[in-house]
């Protein structure tokens, strides 16, 4: 899990349904993360602080007794679950809420229904699940190119998964229907590839969704900051 993760020393993983605390812990010991594991047995805490306590690790490794549906794990940049199906299911929209676009979230043997996973992979008989917390990115959005055009995208979105269509021109002569051949999210990085009537090749513009703006990548032909425009602003 860890792995599939791909956790890093920056990392903050929680783990919910923590038992006996060894994914925290092994976050800690093999990749240098910090680690919060939560469960509802006192049993099972007390056997994880016991394990971080004898391999050394106490210091950067915490458990909480409490209740799954309602603790707080809005810090975590990795969150993993072995959890049933009902609970996943029941936490999937504190999730898609609470989490910062881009986390990832790997979950054990059992989806998270509708939701997708962005990958998945075989281990011992069951699946790895793994998700990025995709960022909101539903409303229509400017930008302006390299070439000093206006680029409009008006997105629909269902978690992952972006539909829409797409306008090019300038303020000063308005805007033309142009086709979106592609919209795709993967956490807090999005690829929207437009091609203008009367074009031969579509532009590619990869950004970064930060704070409410699509951030422009390196080597994008996106030159601002893609904006999301209010519905006055549309009109």
């Amino acid at each position: 899990m860890l792995k599939m993760a791909d956790v890093q020393q920056q990392d903050v993983l929680y783990d919910l349904g923590c038992g006996d605390g060894r994914i925290a812990v092994a976050a800690a010991m093999e990749r240098g993360a910090r680690a919060v594991g939560i469960d509802m047995d006192p049993r099972r805490i007390a056997e994880a602080n016991q394990l971080a306590a004898t391999v050394g690790v106490e210091d950067r490794v915490s458990f909480i007794q409490g209740d799954l549906l309602t603790a707080d794990f809005s810090q975590a940049s990795v969150l993993t679950l072995y959890l049933l199906p009902t609970l996943n299911l029941q936490l999937r929209a504190r999730i898609l809420q609470e989490l910062k676009p881009g986390t990832r979230v790997i979950g054990h043997a059992f989806n998270m229904g509708d939701w997708q996973a962005d990958a998945r992979q075989a281990m011992g008989g069951v699946y790895l699940y793994k998700w990025y917390v995709p960022a909101p990115l539903a409303g229509t959005w400017e930008w302006l190119s390299a070439s000093g055009q206006l680029y409009r995208v008006q997105l629909a979105q269902q978690f992952q998964k972006l539909t829409g269509q797409a306008w090019v021109g300038s303020e000063l002569v308005g805007l033309a229907p142009a086709e979106l051949l592609e919209a795709k999210l993967l956490g807090d990085r999005v690829r929207l590839s437009i091609l203008p009537a009367g074009e031969s090749a579509p532009l590619v513009f990869d950004s970064l969704y930060q704070q409410g703006y699509l951030l422009p990548a390196v080597n994008s032909p996106q030159v601002s900051l893609g904006i999301r425009l209010t519905e006055a602003e549309e009109s």
